[in-house]
């Protein structure tokens, strides 16, 4: 049983900075991606920026690159989003996603992956 658990939400001011991580526990076995994906009240979730844990290979979503950066910790189970320049627009529900044989993604209106954890609120005043 494999738990994702989300910490570092909370509030800030626009401009300011927060960092989420996201550890692994529970029967872990090598993912091949993690991610960060976010809901707005009345908007569907969205991906945010996703790792590929053996290449390291990084993408982000139009909306947050050069603001925020995505990194890991192999030997923690642990990925972070380093969150910058934070916008009122970057209010959300902040999912972290691992999957162990692709990368999470959304599709159609949904987004899918092996594991969510249980959601992080970032607010930006």
């Amino acid at each position: 049983h494999v738990q994702l658990v989300e910490s570092g939400g909370g509030s800030a001011q626009a401009g300011g900075s927060l960092k989420l991580s996201c550890t692994a526990s529970g029967h872990t076995r090598n993912f091949y991606c993690m991610g960060w994906f976010r809901q707005a009240p009345g908007k569907e979730r969205e991906g945010v920026a996703r790792i590929a844990t053996g290449s390291g290979n990084t993408y982000y979503a139009d909306s947050v690159k050069g603001r925020f950066t995505i990194s890991q910790d192999n030997a923690k189970n642990t990925v972070y989003l380093q969150m910058n320049s934070l916008k009122p627009e970057d209010t959300a529900m902040y999912y972290c996603a691992a999957d162990q044989g692709k990368c999470p993604y959304c599709s159609g209106g949904s987004c899918y992956s092996g594991y969510w954890g249980q959601g992080t609120q970032v607010t930006v005043s």
